[in-house]
């Protein structure tokens, strides 16, 4: 028999846990006649500490966390009290007032402040501190809370967590409900963390009908999306229509139409490849198809005459350094100046930043020691160099001695447009331009530089094919190594100073199928390189731990928060990166002001990356920085990145994790001091012998390898390089007699 519900009303102290998924919550609450906080559990979207709630539900004894009120309906009422009306106006949901200017308020109009506020704002200026603006900023905020709250309360209704009810707001404004309501798949297209399926979970309370056109035409791209998200830049029509007819449950003919009335509206493009049918989203397609026929038009364009001796700049290059370059390299200078593409691959210590240091010199003008030869021209040619991200860039600069961009700065990118505005009307004034790690950069970026670049300008593009593709679609340096179109140098001697490294020892070892040879602790021996038997993942844990915190800052003096990076194959789990992060978060910086969001935890000092590509605030997937501050009045996070503060609403902290430990993925292009590996069979599905190189390679001091033997042998073993659905290299090699050769 079913116990009565009751009801209980109090104030919201603080809000311990939320299931940003579900809204599920764990809160304590001040109910009036009990001396402690009760804890109430349920789906509670959107409360605010300071509220007052009424939650009707029934009492359970839970055996590990005692009493709780389990909620089955929670309504927000006005506060009851005054204390319960201050913290509710203090609680930092209204932008600008905290908990000194709440209690100004309160005590002076009293349980009337929220009918001040609302019916006669102009009473507010009568309270010491509020002036005609900052009176303008409480109203423009309360009515935006309100509205808010109004988005909340509607997607409550329907299912769906309200932890996005304020990016909707803040994308569609007063819209917003009206826009949802008209077309619910647009918060797929729209919305950062709002996915078809949660979309669709809207559309089917509002009775849309699941055969709908708009309903299948909406699967369709978001099929398509997920392929471009595994870095597809097209699909087969079949397996496509396939693949949607299993996830909308519908007839494969309603498919079929949508993807047919998707070309008409030119949001995707059906094309013939190698004779099959198949379906690009029109972006992809525009990106490959201008990508193509930009690169061409580079490489039809002559060469600009150098006038200068080569080989006695080579040898003035080898005086000036003290080096001597390899025949590799001094084939790789000879291809350069006569190229007007040139790909330069290679792993680490085959000396590409030699190489690269040397042929700036010589295409550059730069001059050379004791009179010798340089390049003629009475202007010296202008060089551009470029990387994706702002820490490959800053090492580019580092290492090259020379000004270095991110590929979007390079471009100008416009926020407020939201284009790049550097392209065909304002081409860069280049000579010659240089990128670093291509093989970070995807088809659309690839795109994008094309345009900017002038017909007779050369290309360096620099990268580690034997790295990870690129997070976003297409497989940009396999693909311009595979066209057969540009020159390629690829760099296969190690250098003999990189010798006695055994992290590039061992991951030229790598890539040969080789297991790699590593010390191990109680060996004695120093070294850069080891592996630590454990078995079990708990066991992995509690050593990484062991080794972040103290092991590794006592043996090598390195900061635990700043130089050790942990790197793992995947996201879930006890070795995943959220749960890592948390684990490392209460390691390193277990105190301090916080912010909860959701589930995570912000905390002053904590070192956090960025998951995607925010043109308003001018970060970049996979950007790194560390929290200054928490300012809870203004409802902002303050984020040092690249030695410039940027200031997050909470609103955007669903693109901020934590970043202690993060995906092998998210750090390409970047290097750290030292670098922490979990390895176990239960992350079978990605461990492949290009993601184990590519985070043997972030290592530039350490690297230290922790778990089972069995699971290092199986990502040894595993070389399948997974194929992406890309026609780049085909578009490039028509019609072009250019030869591929490697050195």
């Amino acid at each position: 028999m079913r116990m009565r519900a009751e009801t209980i009303e109090g104030v919201l102290e603080r809000v311990t846990f939320v299931n940003e998924e579900n809204g599920w919550s764990v809160v304590r609450v001040h109910v009036s006649g009990r001396a402690e906080p009760v804890t109430a559990v349920g789906n509670l979207p959107g409360v605010q500490p300071g509220e007052s709630l009424r939650l009707t539900g029934q009492w359970k004894l839970d055996r590990k966390f005692g009493e709780q009120f389990q909620v089955e309906s929670c309504l927000t009422v006005q506060p009851a009290t005054l204390v319960g009306l201050e913290k509710y106006l203090g609680s930092g949901m209204v932008r600008g007032m905290g908990r000194v200017m709440a209690g100004r308020l309160v005590q002076r109009f009293g349980m009337a402040t929220l009918d001040v506020i609302e019916q006669e704002p102009w009473r507010l200026t009568h309270v010491q501190g509020i002036g005609p603006k900052r009176k303008e900023r409480i109203l423009q905020a309360w009515q935006e809370h309100r509205a808010i709250k109004e988005v909340m309360l509607f997607l409550q209704s329907h299912g769906v967590s309200s932890a996005f009810a304020v990016k909707i707001y803040k994308h569609y404004g007063q819209k917003a409900i009206a826009v949802v309501k008209d077309n619910p798949y647009r918060l797929a297209e729209d919305i950062f963390g709002i996915g078809f399926k949660t979309a669709d979970a809207i559309a089917h309370n509002l009775g849309i009908e699941p055969t709908s056109p708009l309903r299948a035409e909406s699967g369709v791209l978001y099929v398509l999306g997920q392929l471009s998200d595994e870095g597809h830049l097209f699909c087969p029509r079949e397996a496509l229509v396939e693949r949607g007819e299993q996830m909308l449950q519908i007839p494969g003919p309603i498919v079929d139409v949508a993807v047919e009335a998707l070309a008409q509206r030119e949001l995707v493009v059906l094309e013939p490849v190698d004779h099959v049918p198949v379906v690009y989203l029109a972006a992809l397609h525009t990106a490959e198809v201008g990508a193509a026929r930009r690169l061409r038009a580079i490489l039809d364009a002559p060469v600009a005459p150098l006038r200068i001796e080569l080989e006695q700049a080579i040898a003035d290059i080898e005086a000036q350094h003290g080096v001597t370059l390899a025949p590799q390299q001094r084939e790789a200078i000879r291809r350069a100046v006569r190229s007007k593409v040139l790909v330069i691959t290679g792993g680490p210590g085959t000396g590409k930043t030699t190489l690269l240091n040397g042929l700036l010199q010589i295409l550059g003008g730069s001059p050379a020691p004791r009179g010798g030869a340089r390049a003629q021209d009475e202007i010296a040619r202008r060089i551009l160099l470029c990387a994706p991200t702002g820490r490959a860039a800053k090492r580019m600069a580092e290492t090259s001695g020379r000004e270095a961009r991110t590929i979007h700065r390079l471009l100008e990118f416009n926020p407020k447009r939201m284009r790049f505005e550097r392209g065909p009307e304002a081409l860069l004034e280049v000579d010659l331009l240089v990128v670093d790690e291509v093989s970070m950069v995807d088809s659309v970026l690839l795109y994008h530089l094309m345009k900017a670049v002038p017909d007779g300008c050369q290309l360096v593009l620099v990268g580690d094919v034997d790295q990870l593709p690129s997070v976003g679609p297409g497989n940009v340096l396999r693909d311009l190594i595979a066209s057969g179109a540009v020159e390629v140098v690829t760099l296969t001697e190690i250098f003999r100073q990189a010798q006695s490294s055994q992290i590039v020892v061992n991951a030229h070892a790598l890539n040969r199928g080789e297991q790699p040879v590593a010390s191990t602790p109680e060996s004695g021996e120093l070294s850069d390189f080891y592996f630590i038997e454990r078995e079990e993942p708990e066991a992995i844990l509690a050593t990484i731990k062991e080794l972040v915190q103290q092991r590794i800052p006592r043996r090598f003096g390195l900061d635990a928060g700043r130089e050790i990076q942990v790197l793992t194959p995947m996201h879930k789990g006890l070795l995943g990166s959220r749960n890592l992060n948390a684990e490392l978060q209460a390691l390193l910086n277990p105190t301090g002001e916080t912010l909860v969001r959701g589930s995570r935890m912000y905390r002053v000092g904590d070192r956090v990356m960025q998951l995607r590509n925010n043109y308003d605030l001018d970060v970049f997937n996979g950007d790194m920085g560390q929290i200054l501050r928490i300012d809870e009045v203004q409802r902002e996070v303050v984020v040092q990145v690249d030695q410039r503060e940027v200031v997050y609403d909470t609103a955007d902290l669903d693109e901020l994790v934590l970043g202690y430990a993060c995906s092998v993925h998210k750090a390409q292009g970047s290097e750290y001091p030292a670098v922490v590996m979990p390895l176990h069979t239960q992350h079978f599905p990605m461990l492949q012998r290009n993601l184990l190189y590519t985070a043997i390679t972030r290592g530039r001091r350490l690297v230290v390898l922790v778990g089972s033997p069995r699971a290092l042998g199986i990502a040894v073993r595993s070389n399948q390089v997974r194929a992406r659905n890309s026609h780049l290299a085909a578009r490039l090699a028509r019609g072009l007699e250019l030869q591929y050769t490697s050195i």
